[in-house]
């Protein structure tokens, strides 16, 4: 008998144990379930945060790549336009400057533009002669201005007179007769210096076109491929040779007209 309680008393135990066991299970997973609930209510937050976190580093890093990126594959802008450009206005205005410097030497045959470069003085005003007056050729050796307002007449004759051209203009009517007088073996030496004192000074003004454009691309050079460089050089030399030669050719035509061969 005793032996049964004793059985029974321990069955009884091992259930109240079970029980709070059980008990204990429920309230762990009720704990449980309701940090799941309660993680469940927060995990959007947190989701948003590490989204936005990992969209931002994902910027920065897509950032810090097109950056890479633009440095490596941008290029130096093409500088050789604007040289060429620079140095073809300059040599150019070289070579007008130095045509419009031989057309004022006399030569011994008349040419309207041998008088562009007299100054005439109206009203305390210096104007040129070719803006006041027509200037045409009647013959080899003559020349006709036609002053635009008779008023000016006198002040042109006077103006042709007090230029070094050795011409004798004579009033007719409302023009002036310009003879223009054969030039004496002297006079021919003396000119054909000029041109070539003129050639060799507009000829310098080309070069320091050229060396200017060399200078630019020397600058540039360490942004420039060497094969560039070396072809823009090549260009500008070629300029320049164009330029001396067109300027070589002018004075060698005015040398001839000044000695009439």
């Amino acid at each position: 008998m005793a032996f049964l309680l004793r059985r029974g008393a321990a069955v009884a135990a091992l259930s109240l144990r079970a029980a709070a066991a059980s008990s204990a299970s429920t309230s762990i997973h009720r704990l449980r379930t309701a940090g799941s609930l309660g993680a469940a209510r927060e995990l959007p937050t947190m989701q948003l945060f590490l989204l936005e976190t990992r969209r931002g580093f994902a910027k920065g890093k897509k950032s810090n790549n097109d950056s890479r990126g633009d440095t490596v594959e941008s290029a130096a802008p093409d500088i050789g336009p604007t040289v060429k450009s620079a140095a073809t206005a300059q040599m150019e205005t070289a070579v007008v400057a130095l045509s419009r410097e031989l057309s004022k030497l006399r030569t011994g045959r008349a040419s309207p533009g041998m008088l562009d470069h007299i100054m005439v003085e109206t009203a305390d005003v210096k104007v040129g002669l070719n803006r006041i007056a027509v200037v045409s050729v009647l013959d080899s050796h003559t020349l006709s201005v036609m002053p635009y307002d008779p008023s000016t007449m006198k002040s042109i004759e006077n103006a042709i007179v007090s230029s070094p051209l050795g011409i004798n203009p004579t009033p007719d009517g409302n023009r002036i007769i310009a003879a223009v007088p054969p030039l004496t073996k002297e006079t021919m030496q003396a000119l054909c210096k000029v041109v070539t004192k003129s050639a060799e000074d507009f000829k310098q003004s080309i070069r320091r076109a050229r060396q200017k454009a060399l200078d630019t691309i020397k600058k540039s050079s360490s942004s420039m491929p060497k094969d560039d460089i070396k072809r823009l050089e090549k260009e500008v030399e070629e300029m320049t040779k164009k330029f001396i030669k067109s300027a070589e050719d002018m004075c060698k035509a005015k040398e001839k007209e000044v000695s009439g061969s």
